[in-house]
């Protein structure tokens, strides 16, 4: 993995690639769990108050501050704690957590460590999707070698504290990454998110206080502690500490997942040598979706934001869960919108009115459009739909309980948008005027 931008160098990938990186023996020549053993010379409140100053976010989608929502569970409950690590990585151009998983998975199983004892969790569920077979059985095996080196069991590396960690499998919904649904999954229930509140820290597993954190977000937990929150602070923006992996696709020459700066901008990620290295022969940026499909898409002036949780708050759309997905100019907008509404049409729980009904229908009107069958009435419906399932702007104004809704509508609203001329060129000509199948960056589907 080459260098971050700003001159700093990898944290969460610097070993992937590397002979046997996921075992414990080569985590610890690493100066693997160097972090746990300083975080249980800590109290737990103190360790909860150094993640909060480090300004690690959330790395699964939201950006909510980790450490703030550490201090959300109650100390005084009778009740047993839960950890739950959010592995299912199901957002369409994300494609990160499964490297950690696969190439160094004890770097997140440190995270769990600190994480359970700040908290006082003594039992711990991984839960990761149903497709990730082989990820599953790199983390399986790191758990295993954890349990006998001593790090989990009885003692936590010696410290009078139990800590047990179990991996689940779920069976391959979208909407179980949402973190109530996916509780409800490992209860063994439908995967239907909750009606919050009450939220996971107070009412969460089994009726348990529970913290919910991404792969990512643990995988960062232990360099706070290794480097010191100081450290980890500045590498980042004030609100947002430390490096992020990115996933980019779509057409660009060289796609995959690097690990860059929060000052790294979407140009930068696109054209420079260390990252994407430009775009295929005679093609142009026309979009980008900037952190997974449900994303808000953004044109092709607009590149020079950093790929920060603020900064793309600013332009109306999200560093979400880090898929960056490239569109070049031979690309069809209408087509591409109807590709991803599709998916959200597909993934809907339904236990939602606005969003059961509305997905589907948002297909429809697209399918409609784009065949050529489109009337000058369809944009504006299109419009009202996606407004009926979350207006926009701002982000967040969703009628549904959980965000699939807004994310089912959110690039409706930011394609017509910034892309309103296409969607119009299809209804006066009655066909796509890029062809029969102009995928450009999105591909081939059927």
């Amino acid at each position: 993995m080459a260098s971050t931008a700003k001159g700093i160098d990898p944290i969460i990938s610097a070993a992937w690639g590397k002979p046997q990186s996921w075992t414990l023996d080569s985590y610890k020549k690493r100066g693997g769990y160097e972090g746990l053993k300083k975080a249980l010379e800590m109290q737990p409140a103190a360790i909860i108050d150094e993640v909060k100053k480090s300004n690690l976010r959330g790395r699964g989608g939201a950006g909510f501050p980790t450490g703030l929502k550490w201090s959300f569970v109650p100390k005084d409950s009778p009740k047993p704690k839960y950890l739950a690590v959010n592995g299912d990585e199901s957002e369409p151009g994300t494609f990160k957590d499964r490297y950690i998983l696969e190439d160094d998975p004890h770097m997140m199983l440190e995270g769990i460590a600190i994480a359970s004892y700040a908290l006082g969790v003594h039992t711990c569920y991984v839960y990761l999707r149903g497709e990730f077979k082989f990820p599953a059985e790199r983390c399986q095996a790191a758990i295993d070698e954890a349990y006998k080196a001593g790090i989990f069991g009885k003692k936590l590396m010696g410290k009078d504290f139990e800590l047990n960690c179990y991996l689940v499998r779920g069976a391959g919904a979208y909407i179980c990454g949402e973190e109530t649904a996916l509780l409800e999954s490992l209860e063994g229930k439908k995967g239907w998110p909750r009606l919050k509140p009450p939220f996971p820290a107070v009412v969460g597993l089994f009726g348990s206080p529970t913290v919910v954190n991404n792969v990512e977000t643990l995988a960062s937990v232990p360099h706070v502690f290794t480097g010191g929150s100081d450290w980890y602070a500045k590498l980042g923006t004030d609100k947002s500490g430390g490096t992020r992996l990115v996933c980019l696709s779509g057409s660009v020459n060289r796609p995959g997942v690097y690990e860059v700066s929060m000052f790294t901008t979407l140009a930068e990620l696109i054209y420079d040598d260390k990252y994407g290295r430009g775009m295929p022969a005679g093609r142009k940026v026309k979009a980008v979706i900037p952190g997974g499909s449900s994303a808000p898409v953004l044109g092709a002036d607009e590149l020079d934001v950093a790929m920060e949780f603020e900064a793309l708050k600013v332009k109306q759309t999200m560093a979400g869960s880090g898929g960056v997905i490239v569109m070049d100019d031979a690309t069809c907008m209408v087509r591409s919108l109807w590709r991803v509404a599709r998916f959200y049409a597909e993934e809907s729980c339904g236990q939602c009115t606005p969003c059961r009904e509305g997905t589907p229908w948002q297909t429809r009107l697209l399918r409609k459009i784009e065949e050529g069958r489109g009337e000058p009435g369809d944009i504006d419906m299109l419009s009202n739909v996606a407004s009926s399932i979350a207006p926009y702007p701002p982000i967040g104004l969703g009628n549904t309980i959980c965000a699939l809704g807004d994310a089912a509508a959110l690039p409706t609203h930011s394609f017509l948008m910034r892309f309103k001329d296409e969607f119009e060129a299809h209804i006066r000509e009655k066909r796509c005027p890029f062809g029969d199948k102009p995928w450009g960056s999105f591909g081939d589907w059927s």
